[in-house]
């Protein structure tokens, strides 16, 4: 417990959380990467990966909310005479 008397701070808990962000950062890299590649699987195979993002967005949106967004972008269509 010196550090903490010294400095106000506990030097070796610290060290491990600054650690753990670190080992945490590298996974998040590597996952990353993966993601990337499957991306580029799928390219490779003809799929629209901008699409494919799409569909992952849409996924993850909550029913109701994605039908009240659609509502709101269909409202704002009409208005400007696109749809």
């Amino acid at each position: 417990m010196e550090d903490i008397a010294a400095t106000g701070v506990a030097g070796e808990e610290l060290k491990q959380f600054i650690e753990r962000i670190e080992r945490l950062e590298e996974e998040k890299k590597a996952i990353s990467d993966d993601i990337k590649e499957v991306f580029g699987e799928m390219k490779g195979r003809g799929y629209d990966v901008k699409v494919v993002r799409q569909v992952l967005r849409i996924r993850k949106t909550d029913r109701a909310e994605r039908q009240e967004q659609e509502a709101i972008l269909d409202l704002y269509l009409n208005a400007l005479g696109i749809v």
